[in-house]
């Protein structure tokens, strides 16, 4: 990652202001990228690309190698002649400028994308059969699993037919024939996301932006990672997951977190020298000038639920592989010249924390975990002074309270504490939002991240998701005009001040 002070802002891609119903590959993307580019910022920092399922978190994805055809731009079809803007607006969400109906969408999206298939089909196109190709290590078992989940009415794995959830031959060669032109649909979507998507960052590097990818440590159980390669997760013959993810008790979550993720077959990947991971990191890197691996506790040792367990009370912590992985991948990200932040919030063990130092990843410092007005001799990791250069710092992060948001819900003690800790007016809520700002921005830490909630003085209807819970999450869009040349030059300002631009000025 280097030793370069550097800035920048975290920003979701589903919560860009535009058309049709969620933030995309959109003219509005790349005007993002100019307030980026305006505001001194050299790092965008996004969360998973992957497509969404059941509850809408892009960490519970049909596939760790696809992208989500949400994201696709509607516009750029109609300006290729896929679509025509009646079109969009027959299949338009509607009343959706600050908020993501996406009931609607997964209702609406896909028939309008089909339209522009049906029109691609009609002239053969050598870039697609060269992606296909290119790809062929995840492609089509992806989308054949989306295409077989459609005849089962969209329901998970678990729940299809024996033959074809064992993928026996015979089924997969009939599915295979039969569907192939739904096969052919979801390849191409996955193609119309991967060039709109490069053609965005390749936007961003030029101007000197770098994009910062977050991928989740685990893989959904409904997903085509799970029904290709099995033998790499801890599932029964049937596909049912054995032991699943999660996080034992805490002061946050009496019963502990139950992910429901499967666990990995450590002992199998190591077998293979971790081919699975190299692809992934492949693909990433594709994609991401930094990966952000969440969860990063988890290489170390992980927590093993039963499958048939209702809470998280009882689980155990296992060994991860270590080192061992990383020793694995790293030709990899020497060769595709790729960092690594090691997302390792949380209680950390010792081994943990020594993990993290062999690597030699930045680690993540939360602002808004650094006030105990118990803390008299200041040992607390995440204030400010305790940072080392390698680390990246945040206000908050897309699990937490916006800043104004957790303001609001401190007790008067410790409110005044960090009123006193930013020097800012405790009668002034932005004011203090804005010294939590500057204290991160001022810090050691070589990277530098604020959600754009906290620039934009937001409070927790903006917040991005509530850990643990469904329904409300992954769903704030940023209003159209909120960046304005004021803010932009606003953070340009605290950016040079705390030397966090090159001297010329990128």
């Amino acid at each position: 990652m280097g030793n370069k002070r550097e800035a920048g802002i975290l920003m979701p891609i589903f919560s860009l202001p535009g058309k049709y119903g969620i933030g995309c590959f959109s003219k509005e993307a790349y005007k993002f990228v100019d307030f980026l580019v305006e505001a001194k910022q050299s790092l965008w920092q996004i969360l998973p690309l992957g497509p969404t399922s059941y509850g809408d978190s892009p960490y519970q994805s049909f596939s760790t190698f696809a992208g989500n055809p949400y994201f696709i731009d509607l516009e750029t079809l109609v300006e290729e002649g896929l679509l025509t803007k009646e079109d969009c607006e027959k299949y338009d969400v509607l009343d959706s400028e600050s908020d993501i109906k996406y009931g609607d969408l997964y209702e609406k999206r896909f028939k309008v994308l089909r339209i522009s298939f049906e029109n691609f089909k009609k002239n053969k196109n050598p870039l697609f059969e060269k992606f296909i190709k290119e790809n062929s290590s995840w492609l089509e078992d992806y989308a054949l699993f989306m295409a077989v989940k459609a005849t089962f009415g969209d329901q998970s794995l678990a729940y299809w037919d024996e033959d074809i959830r064992k993928r026996e031959p015979k089924a997969m060669k009939e599915y295979k024939d039969r569907l192939k032109d739904d096969v052919d649909f979801y390849m191409y979507l996955q193609f119309k996301f991967d060039e709109q998507w490069k053609a965005l960052k390749e936007y961003a590097n030029k101007n000197g932006v770098k994009i910062v990818g977050d991928i989740p440590i685990y893989v959904s159980g409904d997903s085509s990672d799970v029904w290709a390669e099995k033998e790499l997760f801890e599932v029964d013959e049937d596909l049912n997951a054995i032991n699943v993810a999660g996080c034992p008790p805490d002061g946050f979550a009496v019963k502990g977190q139950l992910w429901g993720n499967p666990l990995y077959a450590w002992p199998n990947h190591k077998k293979t020298n971790y081919d699975w991971w190299k692809r992934r990191i492949r693909k990433c890197a594709e994609w991401y000038d930094v990966i952000r691996i969440d969860h990063f506790r988890g290489f170390d040792a992980f927590y093993s639920i039963d499958a048939k367990a209702e809470d998280a009370v009882n689980g155990k912590w296992r060994k991860g592989p270590g080192k061992d992985l990383f020793k694995a991948l790293k030709p990899e990200l020497e060769k595709t010249n790729t960092g690594i932040i090691a997302e390792d919030l949380g209680f950390m063990t010792e081994s943990v924390k020594k993990l993290v130092k062999d690597t030699g990843f930045p680690n993540m410092k939360v602002l808004e975990f650094a006030f105990d007005v118990d803390d008299t001799e200041g040992h607390n990791d995440f204030l400010p002074f305790n940072y080392s250069k390698n680390c990246i710092a945040y206000t908050g992060t897309h699990d937490n309270s916006t800043v104004k948001g957790w303001l609001k819900d401190l007790d008067r003690e410790t409110y005044n504490y960090v009123c006193k800790f930013v020097n800012a007016n405790p009668k002034d809520k932005n004011e203090v939002v804005d010294g939590m700002v500057r204290e991160v921005i001022a810090s050691p830490a070589n990277l530098a991240v604020i959600p754009m909630q906290d620039y934009l003085h937001l409070d927790d209807k903006a917040r991005i998701n509530i850990p643990s819970t469904l329904g409300e999450n992954w769903r704030w869009r940023m209003k159209p005009n909120a960046l304005t040349e004021r803010l932009a030059l606003r953070i340009a300002d605290l950016t040079v001040t705390y030397s966090r631009v090159s001297k010329k000025g990128k």
